[in-house]
């Protein structure tokens, strides 16, 4: 069973990954042009498929990388550097739903799988960090099912979000999702960071002590 620290950290994690306020924006763009009666089925259909999404990574993704004959541990560290990098985009660049509603502005189709499902709240640094964040042979079954309630727990709140994107909108702006989404891109390069220890930990390249070795792959 994870201890409360390390479930501490990747409710944490998964909240900034997944970037629940980050996705009211690209929401708010996504249904401008369906009608107000719809929208409660439109969080619905994007929060499910890119839960559907996040669970198969969560269940499948170690296995696949295992399958191809890569090792957990060369992932975490490839997987913490591109994290990283994910994290300077957010902190340096444009912000998160800035580009969405750009890629959504080019696909007149645009609606609650793109860009809303994906790349939105399953986007490649969230799927990069359910199977960082996993180790489906070291851990017992019951340690995969918190961390993937801890996943639900974090959609259930994104979808919360959505239903109340009008009023919060409203409240929050294009400016307060752009400082949020800096705020989350610094959390998420420490994040990466340890990871990235931890792979090389686990590779052999590190020795760290107990009291120092990262926590990711414990969930």
């Amino acid at each position: 069973m994870l201890e409360w620290p390390n479930l501490l950290r990747e409710l944490i994690t998964l909240f900034v990954v997944i970037d629940p306020i980050g996705s009211l924006p690209v929401f708010l763009y996504a249904t401008a042009n369906v009608p107000k009666k719809l929208h409660r089925s439109f969080a619905l259909r994007a929060v499910l498929v890119a839960g559907v999404v996040l669970l198969a990574f969560l269940i499948g993704g170690q296995f696949l990388l295992e399958s191809l004959g890569l090792r957990l541990g060369s992932f975490q560290v490839a997987g913490g550097i591109v994290l990283f990098l994910f994290a300077l985009s957010m902190i340096f660049g444009e912000p998160k739903p800035t580009q969405e509603i750009e890629a959504a502005e080019r696909d007149h189709l645009a609606g609650a799988v793109f860009p809303l499902a994906m790349p939105s709240i399953a986007s490649p640094g969230a799927m990069l960090a359910i199977v960082i964040l996993t180790d489906n042979h070291s851990n017992p079954v019951s340690d995969q099912v918190i961390t993937a309630a801890l996943l639900l727990l974090i959609l259930a709140v994104t979808l919360a979000l959505l239903l109340m994107a009008g009023k919060i909108g409203r409240l929050m702006g294009t400016t307060g999702a752009s400082v949020i989404s800096r705020v989350m891109g610094i959390i998420l390069a420490t994040v990466a960071v340890d990871a990235t220890l931890g792979g090389l930990d686990a590779l052999g390249i590190l020795n760290l002590s107990p009291v120092q070795q990262p926590t990711l792959g414990s969930g």
